[in-house]
């Protein structure tokens, strides 16, 4: 089956009976004043490489969009940015994908990054007209891409989604003229941020016996249990 979970909701709250992968690094956000809570919220580390993803694609298509920075300077801006989440996202996650098997997935969106990059950075010095008229067209292609291939590994209809979302992006660029790098940036940072703050559907777990120890494993399983209590 390829959606083995296809009765779950495909984005819910978020859950707090969380696998031992999960629970790395977790970080817990409480804002509160006196007695009334404004804000409470956890993030696990792949959370928080949407978050910074996010506001990294932020950074960027706004200023793109309002900055009268030239072009150059902001190409390498870009790249210093793209590299550093790059390294980021692959040090936040490996752990947890080498026990989800899902480093296929986390290489896939390091080369779309740094193949972006490449090609922006050349279209950019080299004053390639087609690549400086669809950049907008490139990251929400590559960006789609990814969304799916992570989909696809996660047996996640959001990701799906998420892929076709990006895909539509670029069918209304053509109806966004003079704010195309706007659009751009909304459309990436609000899907990353939704990620960020949402509990999204994949696969059950699995059992992986070269990462994890058999008490970790039991843990994972109980957690499993209480989830699918809390769901129904």
């Amino acid at each position: 089956m390829i959606f083995p979970n296809s009765a779950d909701p495909i984005i819910r709250r978020k859950q707090h009976a969380l696998d031992f992968q999960d629970r790395q690094g977790l970080l817990s956000l409480k804002l509160q004043i006196k007695n009334k809570t404004l804000f409470n919220n956890i993030y696990t580390r792949i959370d928080q490489v949407f978050v910074v993803w996010g506001l990294i694609t932020a950074v960027i298509f706004f200023t793109a969009q309002f900055s009268p920075i030239d072009w150059v300077t902001q190409a390498t801006f870009w790249s210093v940015l793209t590299v550093l989440g790059t390294v980021g996202m692959t040090l936040l996650t490996h752990f947890w994908v080498k026990v989800e098997r899902l480093r296929w997935v986390l290489y896939s969106w390091i080369v779309l990054m740094l193949g972006g990059v490449a090609l922006t950075d050349l279209g950019i010095l080299w004053g390639w007209g087609t690549v400086l008229m669809h950049l907008c067209h490139l990251w929400l292609g590559l960006s789609a891409v990814g969304y799916i291939c992570t989909g696809w590994g996660l047996r996640s209809r959001a990701f799906i989604m998420s892929g076709l979302f990006h895909i539509l992006g670029i069918l209304i660029l053509p109806y966004c003229i003079g704010w195309q790098f706007l659009a751009t940036g909304l459309v990436m940072t609000a899907n990353l941020l939704m990620f960020a703050e949402t509990q999204w559907d994949m696969r059950p777990p699995i059992d992986n016996y070269n990462v994890l120890t058999e008490e970790q494993k039991e843990f994972n399983r109980q957690q499993y249990l209480i989830r699918q209590t809390e769901s129904i």
